[in-house]
């Protein structure tokens, strides 16, 4: 028997399938059954029948490859909110419209869509289209992933050891502790008690990190405005005002009369030296002061740490370990990628580690210190220093932090 995608129908407030790779918004389902003929066997499809439906399944499960949207059932909307938002703003899109007009062909590229095809999928490519969109992740992790394999990273005896005595024997005596957030989490704020999301560990590994959910569930539309607030940001007093413009600065101080090098990114063209300097100014960690997304409840859970808890289940699974460098977002491990900053990725990932204890609760520390400890980490630790940084770790828990 041939083996066909799974199609899971989203209903409104249904849990997001676990392992999602295509977000299909479309109102036929006959249609959904014949794109997923045409995929990779290994993507699961999410058919929703409208925008609201499909935003909660992206948010939810934090691990969509690809999102095919028809025009007809809030499309472009959704394009639009996703490209608003900082988690999800890379993934790939693709717009279905009824025809492929100059016009919508223009409005895809200048609301950075990935690609535009036509409703009636048996016209064109899509299916191949959809399987080389989704595979993007993959073929980045693989990538890196070659690059660290020279260094043979395994996780010691005494590290995995020390991991399963002392979290199972936590994990045991926090039952009640564990029952009791989960019910105040329910209580104070619509949503899930557990929050999931994809994160990169050790060896630029994939998996699902667990945590009590300490957002609303509208935490990802608010964020768009608040990339001022990003205490990582970096001071950008010289930067081109003129990055817009058809002509940059650098390229005006040469006497040109245009930029030689464009570059078509995202829908627009750019100049190649506005696009490596942009770059350079990227941060890569997100953190904000007083954030406004944090529930009640989910303020003292940050402040005690006591949302981090559910991590111990990604600790026995072996995702990651008691001590080592915190797993990131696919966002954030995706811009530190460069030979200087992957060193971080060769270390084991961990649930407390050297910047944590190191400069935690306090605003001044800077993007490329936290990365500097997180490589020192990779580079040199052992088991007294696991041990320095797990007593150290207790006292920093309460140190008042509201991000």
């Amino acid at each position: 028997m041939e083996e066909v995608n799974t199609v899971a129908v989203v209903s409104p407030g249904a849990p997001s399938p676990k392992g999602s790779g295509i977000v299909f918004l479309y109102h036929d389902y006959e249609q959904c059954l014949l794109v997923a003929e045409k995929l990779d066997k290994s993507l699961e499809i999410s058919y929703c029948y409208n925008m609201q439906e499909a935003m909660e399944v992206i948010w939810a499960g934090g691990n969509t490859d690809v999102v095919l949207a028809d025009e007809r059932n809030g499309g472009w909307d959704l394009l639009v909110q996703l490209r608003q938002s900082t988690h999800f703003k890379n993934i790939p899109f693709i717009i279905l419209a009824a025809e492929l007009t100059p016009d919508s062909v223009r409005r895809a590229r200048e609301l950075k869509a990935n690609d535009i095809f036509q409703v009636d999928i048996s016209k064109g490519d899509l299916g191949l289209r959809v399987n080389f969109l989704a595979g993007q992740k993959r073929r980045l992790a693989g990538s890196v992933a070659r690059k660290l394999g020279h260094l043979h990273f395994k996780t010691p005896f005494w590290k995995r050891a020390l991991d399963l005595i002392v979290v199972g024997t936590a994990m045991i005596g926090l039952i009640p502790v564990y029952l009791l957030v989960g019910i105040v989490i329910r209580v104070d704020s619509r949503g899930p008690v557990f929050y999931k999301s994809r994160r990169v560990g050790s060896g630029y590994r994939i998996f699902d990190l667990y945590k009590f959910r300490t957002m609303r569930v509208d935490a990802d539309k608010l964020i768009k405005d608040m990339s001022a607030f990003n205490t990582y940001s970096k001071k950008n007093g010289d930067s081109d005002n003129n990055d817009q413009a058809s002509l940059c600065a650098d390229c005006k101080a040469l006497g040109l009369s245009q930029c030689e090098q464009m570059l078509f990114l995202d829908g627009r063209q750019i100049c190649e030296r506005v696009y490596h300097r942009q770059k350079e100014n990227e941060v890569a960690f997100m953190k904000f002061q007083n954030d406004p997304r944090i529930t009640r409840v989910g303020t003292f859970l940050r402040n005690t740490s006591l949302d981090e808890l559910p991590q111990f289940i990604n600790i026995i699974k072996g995702d990651m370990s008691l001590v080592g460098n915190r797993p990131l977002p696919l966002y954030e491990a995706e811009k530190l990628t460069t030979d200087d900053k992957i060193i971080r990725f060769a270390g084991p990932a961990g649930l407390t580690g050297l910047w944590q204890v190191t400069k935690r609760g306090k605003s001044d520390m800077s993007e490329e210190e936290r990365i500097r400890l997180d490589v020192e980490y990779a580079r040199n630790f052992s088991f007294r220093m696991d041990l320095r940084i797990i007593l150290k770790t207790f006292p920093a828990l309460f140190q008042s932090e509201n991000v």
